[in-house]
């Protein structure tokens, strides 16, 4: 089969822009191949090199006593003390899981867990954060069905616990929804294993499952904006197998423990090509690759689709000569192939063999480090206009509309369906706030936690992205979690529009202070940019994940309210309700400014959870819905009545930050307040569980009439 002539056509089908050609030009001195142009078209996508938001990613706290490894490998990884440490990474999916709903969100699941297992690490924990169109959008109840049951079909077979996440709807996802999966590890802190390829002559090996021609250019797909032609994309998505991957992770944790592996590298996005110059570029050495030798579940495959293939299950090794033979046998057992498909050669040269003819012969180093950055020009989002009046409202009426809305419904449907106890570790299942697993035979766990409220960051940038860590540091504090580090998921729309990339840019400034001031550096994390469909953008949507440490699993907050707890609030109540859930809910305004986020105030606030943790039976951070939500949800929980004392509206459904709400005691409440006053941090009774009914100042209702609002509504709006 001759490849096709290089076209102008060509060119742009690839992704790439008549300058970044020229470029390639200049690089090679000579036109490309068919399959260099595709090779360079993987590298060069925005989903690979990040080339719009590397400049601003270099902004980013990423050091700190507890980390062992920051961004730039395939995970994080953070020191959890005696020995071990938690690896963990938040990745997207958002346009594969669009387009074929299941088999995108199944092989996101799929790959984050192997960005976690190729460090070395045993997956103990998943999460997700999804975000939809409107629930009476055409494809919206098909998207969320779908990625659902993508979602926990890959992750309930191959035996990982899905311990929380978030989900969300919105009219700026009807044409690109949102799958940011998280996976977290344990492994040893010295056996941590490392993507740099080292030695020269060294074997490059192929383990797993075969090539196909599933994902072919899907790289690529995933860094452009989706218009009609969506439909024709459907073979860019790749196809997952579950069972096949656990074997692959037992394969490759038995593998690592032989000392064959010099260094291993998940095959994901733009699979063989960017895993092996990643592995390349990374140790200052070239690559050669056999193709013939690659194994294959289709005939007649192309050099180009085998190097730009997304077929999943796959991982490239460098591995210790010595140790082939131990290595194979491991493979063979678990039922995998093993393949030496090249070498490691010390000229800086990428070179591609196939059927005894050349198909590529380029510089490695030009593909990585040297892909194209840009400082795309950006512009400040305004600041707000100031938030008209917002009328007052029945206090029971507008808890009503927040639980009977699916995006603060129960969403029991949803997390129900995954397998959360798996392994037999998990403290607490998901719907509660952050979750906990244990660390296996330890008195210690780790909690994780991911949020983010775009309708913040779009209306504040800065403010927005300092609240979503902010946030995230609540969850996994009321949980009696000392956060370690976070890891993000930035989903924005098409970077080359000023006022989009002038988000991305605030965003970012707001995240890195917060993590900064929260102590909680970045370790690792995604970009995913076009996040558009005909000119239309997603909201701003910088997702945050979280882990933090419990060293005693005795410490947890894991208690409910009961009958006679009192309600008490730490933090400053001032009754901001400028873009929050309340506006956009009852009265369909999304207007006014992001609430502030004092950063001293959440430290200082944090701390003193933590430090109280002893007085305290149940706490939730006051975020969404402000009190009235937080209350209601707490009480639901618990299956006991709450009355507040406040019937306001600004008070009940304010969304001021920093905020906690506590049950406990009369006797630890006094306690409470007293130690509050000695720390300087603000505190306040607000009301009390107990009885049967829900009751804000003067109005009141069931509860079981509301519980029953809050468990069915989710349900009923998606099918």
């Amino acid at each position: 089969m001759e490849d096709p002539k290089i076209t102008e056509d060509l060119i742009a089908a690839h992704g790439l822009k008549p300058d970044e050609y020229q470029s390639i030009l200049e690089i090679i001195g000579r036109e490309p191949t068919f399959t260099e142009m595709g090779i360079f078209s993987a590298m060069w996508n925005e989903h690979c090199s990040y080339k719009s938001s590397k400049k601003w990613l270099r902004t980013l706290p990423t050091e700190g006593p507890q980390v062992i490894c920051g961004p730039g490998e395939n995970a994080g990884v953070v020191d959890i003390g005696d020995g071990q440490a938690i690896v963990f990474k938040m990745e997207s999916h958002n346009h594969p899981s669009y387009i074929e709903p299941y088999q995108g969100a199944a092989t996101g699941v799929g790959g984050i867990l192997r960005d976690v297992f190729t460090m070395g690490a045993r997956p103990i924990a998943a999460m997700n954060s999804l975000s939809f169109g409107e629930p009476t959008h055409p494809k919206t109840k098909q998207l969320v069905n779908g990625v659902v049951e993508g979602v926990g079909g890959y992750g309930n077979c191959f035996g990982v616990p899905t311990v929380g996440g978030e989900v969300r709807f919105h009219s700026a996802y009807n044409g690109n929804c949102l799958v940011n999966a998280f996976a977290a590890g344990l492994a040893d802190a010295d056996k941590i294993f490392y993507s740099a390829a080292s030695g020269v002559g060294m074997p490059v090996v192929y383990l797993g499952a075969k090539t196909g021609r599933d994902g072919v250019g899907g790289a690529t797909m995933s860094s452009a904006e989706f218009d009609d032609t969506i439909e024709e994309k459907r073979p860019t998505v790749q196809v997952g197998d579950p069972f096949t991957e656990k074997r692959l992770m037992e394969a490759c944790l038995e593998l690592m423990k032989t000392g064959a592996v010099i260094s291993i590298q998940d095959m994901g996005a733009a699979g063989l090509t960017c895993s092996a110059v990643e592995m390349g570029d990374k140790g200052g050495l070239g690559i050669k690759l056999e193709l013939d030798r690659v194994p294959q579940r289709e005939e007649n495959m192309t050099a180009y689709e085998m190097m730009l293939s997304e077929s999943q299950e796959r991982m490239l090794m460098v591995l210790n000569p010595e140790l082939e033979d131990e290595a194979r046998a491991v493979f063979v057992k678990w039922d995998l192939d093993f393949a030496i498909v090249g070498e490691t050669i010390a000229e800086d040269r990428f070179l591609i063999v196939h059927g005894n003819e050349v198909k590529a012969d380029l510089p490695l180093s030009k593909l990585s480090s040297s892909a194209p950055e840009y400082d795309r020009p950006w512009v400040e989002t305004p600041a707000a206009e100031p938030l008209a009046d917002v009328p007052g409202v029945d206090p029971i009426d507008g808890l009503r509309a927040l639980i009977s809305s699916p995006n603060y419904a129960g969403k029991q449907w949803v997390y129900e369906q995954y397998d959360s106890q798996v392994m037999g570790d998990t403290v607490r299942k998901p719907g509660l706030g952050a979750g906990i697993v244990r660390i296996h035979g330890t008195d210690k766990a780790v909690a994780f936690a991911a949020d983010v409220t775009p309708r913040y960051v779009k209306a504040n940038p800065i403010e927005g992205g300092k609240q979503a860590v902010a946030e995230v540091y609540r969850n996994l504090t009321s949980v009696g979690a000392k956060p370690l580090a976070t890891t993000d998921n930035l989903n924005f729309g098409n970077p080359e529009k000023p006022d989009v990339m002038g988000q991305f840019v605030g965003a970012l400034k707001g995240i890195g202070e917060a993590c900064i001031a929260l102590d909680t550096p970045i370790v690792s994390g995604n970009v995913s940019l076009y996040n558009e469909t005909d000119g239309e953008g997603i909201l701003p949507t910088p997702t945050i994940c979280a882990v933090g440490l419990i060293e005693n699993i005795n410490d947890a907050i894991t208690g409910t309210a009961r009958e006679g707890h009192v309600a008490l609030v730490v933090g400053t109540t001032d009754g901001h309700l400028g873009q929050s859930a309340l506006l956009a809910e009852v009265f369909n305004r999304e207007e006014g400014d992001a609430p502030h986020v004092d950063l001293a105030a959440e430290v200082a606030n944090g701390d003193f959870i933590r430090a109280n943790r002893e007085l305290i039976g149940a706490c939730t951070d006051l975020s969404d819905g402000g009190l009235a939500l937080a209350a209601f949800e707490m009480a639901e929980t618990a299956g006991v009545g709450v009355t507040l004392d406040a019937g306001d509206t600004p008070t009940l459904f304010g969304e001021d930050q920093g905020r906690y709400l506590i049950a406990t005691s009369f006797d630890k409440a006094e306690a409470l307040m007293t130690a509050a006053g000695a720390a300087g941090v603000p505190i306040a009774m607000v009301g009390k569980f107990g009885g049967t009914d829900v009751s804000f100042g003067g109005a009141s209702a069931p509860l079981a009439e509301l519980a029953e609002t809050f468990r069915t509504s989710f349900y009923t709006s998606i099918h």
